[in-house]
């Protein structure tokens, strides 16, 4: 099984984040404890032999080339997962009924681009949860893993697609939070920056359609449109601290996600501390109000 921290603690900066450290502040809500930032860990570069163990032939490949690479075959790998009947792959099971293989009969496709099958399968788990609770089943391939989860360990060897039939190896993963896996299971994929800032709280639609990295970093430098964005957020919550508080704590557990699984995308990253600022001014919006 595949265990990662329940709760990151403060990381010492090595240069490539925006914050030193992660300080505690008095959220609007009482009793609630809420970081003023949260802080980026020591980049750590995903693993030579876990690259070569999915793909000897990427083996002197720099990391980020790959990781370019993969872009453009989003697409054929989405195909892929998407050809999966739902019957052989549900999204839930039982903790206690989690197999070590799955054998997955898939639809050929009728496109022009031939779908790339998943390698296997994340049985994805709470660290909060006990032995009898459902996991959440995540069909990934492989060289997306190897290449951007630094914290995990090498997967292990599957089986090529054989006569219309996947046989893909079920790994059992404990994360903080199960449902921020499923928001960064699709950027992985798509690397969609609106995706994710939309799966954590409402988001001006003429602001988030087609997101850039380069809008997260100036946004982030203007003051004004920062206010603004909280203002929104705020408004769409009614005010109510309660809500903003729970629009926090999901952006507080995809970063203890990211953190357990080792990623280090700074597009994500950004995103990430821009979803942060946004909810802690509307906490502090909603604060003053009452």
């Amino acid at each position: 099984m595949f265990q990662v921290a329940t709760h990151p603690t403060s990381f010492t900066m090595h240069g490539h984040g925006h914050h030193q450290s992660m300080h505690s502040m008095q959220s609007p809500a009482p009793g609630v404890q809420l970081p003023r930032t949260l802080a980026r860990p020591p980049f750590a570069e995903v693993s030579r032999d876990a690259i070569m163990a999915v793909a000897p032939e990427l083996s002197s490949v720099p990391p980020e080339y790959i990781r370019r690479g993969l872009r453009p075959k989003a697409f054929q790998m989405l195909a892929g997962i998407t050809a999966l009947p739902s019957s052989y792959l549900p999204n839930t099971m039982p903790k206690s009924q989690v197999p070590q293989v799955l054998s997955i009969p898939f639809r050929s496709s009728s496109s022009m681009a031939q779908p790339t099958y998943p390698t296997h399968v994340l049985a994805v788990s709470s660290s909060k949860a006990s032995a009898n609770e459902h996991v959440f089943m995540f069909p990934v391939h492989n060289i997306i893993i190897a290449a951007n989860c630094s914290a995990l360990p090498r997967l292990p060897v599957s089986s090529p697609p054989y006569a219309g039939t996947l046989h893909v190896p079920v790994l059992p993963l404990v994360l903080p939070s199960p449902a921020a896996f499923k928001v960064l299971h699709s950027y992985l994929y798509t690397h969609s920056l609106d995706a994710v800032l939309k799966s954590l709280f409402p988001v001006p639609a003429g602001f988030v359609q087609g997101l850039s990295h380069h809008t997260v970093k100036s946004t982030l430098a203007s003051g004004t449109t920062l206010h603004q964005l909280s203002t929104y957020l705020c408004s769409s919550a009614g005010g109510s601290l309660q809500v903003l508080t729970t629009h926090a704590a999901h952006v507080k557990e995809l970063w203890q996600d990211m953190v357990a699984l080792g990623l280090h995308d700074p597009e994500l990253w950004d995103t990430v501390d821009l979803a942060w600022e946004v909810v802690l001014g509307a906490l502090n919006i909603a604060a003053s109000t009452h």
